[in-house]
Formats: C-alpha cells, structure tokens, sequence
C-alpha cells in the first residue's frame, strides 16, 4: 500500500501547470514591451545543448496528462507540440488543465502497484509500479522543466522571481 494518495498528485500537476501558465504570460509581455518576436523568446535555451523553452512548457502541458491518464488505467490524451506559438502553448497547458480537472479520486484508487511499462527511449523501457511513475518519474520531470521555463526567462532578463513559482497559490 502506498503511503501517499496517488490523486493528490493531480492537484500539484494542475499547480503546476497554472505556474507554467503564469511564467509564460510573463515572458510574453516582457518581450512584447521590447519588441522580441515570440518565436525568439519560445526558441530561447539555458544552455546550448538543452531544449528550448517552447519544449519545457510542451512537456508540462504534455506529462500533466499523459502520466496521470496512464497511472489512472486511462488511454493518454494526445500531446501539444514544442513548435507551438504562445497562444497555442497556452492552449494545451489549458486543455492540460481541464484534463486534470475532470479526473476523480476513484481512477486511481488501487493503482499504487499496478506494474506499468514504458519506453523512456529506445532500448529503454523499464517497468515500475504506477505509483513510482507518477510519484518519482512524472513529478521529477514536470518540476524540472517548470524550473527550467523559470530559468531559461530569468536568464533572459524576464522579471520574475521565486513568488511566481507559486501563481497557483499555496492554499
């Protein structure tokens, strides 16, 4: 038996997501007020050999879902691209929200040890609980690239700070 209530992983990805929501609206208007194109901002990198920002915010939209419908015994949602414009990043981190929205405590009630495979990558696909999958794998993935949207603004100049890491509010 799990320690933790896999649902309640639901509302932190849903947090998550309007954080997402928030940085991205943030870097829109920082680099509307300086007459950057969008695509430039969304093509923006922490470093070179790391994934642009439209990719980050892509994969929030995209884990949000695909990780709670599979531990959930549900079929995966289709996922956005990382090519999108803001409008359309937006709208898949809000169809990422109303997906989760719509979930309910009873989808994952005796999923904890329910063993599921995935390929990570080629030659890769390990099998682990549901449980560890949502709770290690997709919750790990999804802080690390909403840190990596925060990162990759920040280090362009966006004014943000830690306080928007929290848009969805503590309560």
């Amino acid at each position: 038996m799990s320690a933790v209530n896999l649902f309640s992983f639901v509302d932190l990805f849903a947090r998550s997501v309007v954080a997402t929501k928030h940085l991205l609206a943030k870097g829109a208007a920082h680099v509307s007020g300086l007459g950057v194109p969008e695509r430039e901002m969304l093509n923006w990198r922490l470093a070179e050999d790391m994934h642009p920002l439209g990719f980050q915010v892509m994969v929030v939209a995209n884990f949000s879902r695909t990780w709670t419908a599979r531990v959930a015994g549900l079929e995966p949602p289709e996922g956005i691209a990382a090519d999108l414009d803001v409008a359309g990043l937006n709208a898949g981190l809000d169809a990422a929200l109303d997906y989760l929205r719509a979930l309910k405590p009873e989808q994952f009630d005796g999923r904890d040890e329910i063993p599921l495979t995935f390929e990570i990558m080629p030659g890769m696909a390990p099998t682990f609980p549901a449980a560890r999958w949502l709770t290690v794998f997709a919750a790990t993935n999804i802080n690390f690239h909403v840190s990596m949207t925060y990162a990759i603004l920040r280090n362009n100049g966006v004014p943000i700070g830690k306080a928007d890491l929290f848009a969805a509010g503590l309560g």
